[in-house]
């Protein structure tokens, strides 16, 4: 995010929500341990952007396979936690009536690593919107570590049934 839109976080076009704890998060999208890639989101501006944590630990299960030797958060991982403080913005835009629905990856573009992210690191998950049409939604995503980017995608998703 440009520093206009991490500016847009505190005072966008809505008033800023949050915290959420990882028991209010469960009730708003499906995922659970071990794909619960988020503990916490800090901030959330409905229909504009949120703020995601995750805490890495080398208790994490992918650690026990991902480079032993040298544990490193596999990159799918990291995208999937953009994608679930992507879902927690969804949800809490469009309210209740979508709280528990699934929002599937349709696209992931400009994906870029910049760091290993390894146990002991906390990400900061900044995803903001860039467009939504009904079920479909783009955002922008980026990782922080201790304020270094780690990670960023553009990325966009479709809200549907759990079938």
């Amino acid at each position: 995010m440009a520093a206009t839109d991490a500016e847009g976080l505190k005072g966008g076009s809505g008033e800023g929500l949050g915290p959420y704890d990882v028991m209010r998060i469960m009730e708003m999208i499906p995922h659970r341990y071990p794909m619960l890639m988020i503990d916490r989101v800090r901030e959330l501006v409905p229909d504009v952007s949120a703020v995601g944590i995750k805490n890495v630990t080398i208790n994490e299960s992918f650690f026990q396979g991902h480079f032993p030797r040298q544990p490193v958060m596999p990159g799918v991982l990291i995208v999937e936690a953009m994608a679930q403080t992507a879902a927690v913005l969804v949800v809490e835009t469009l309210g209740g009536s979508v709280a528990g629905k699934l929002v599937y990856f349709m696209s992931i573009d400009s994906c870029r690593f910049r760091r290993p992210v390894e146990p002991g690191d906390q990400l900061e998950i900044k995803v903001a919107k860039e467009r939504s049409r009904g079920p479909f939604w783009k955002f922008k995503g980026e990782v922080f570590v201790d304020g270094q980017m780690a990670a960023e995608a553009t990325f966009s998703a479709m809200i549907r049934e759990d079938t």
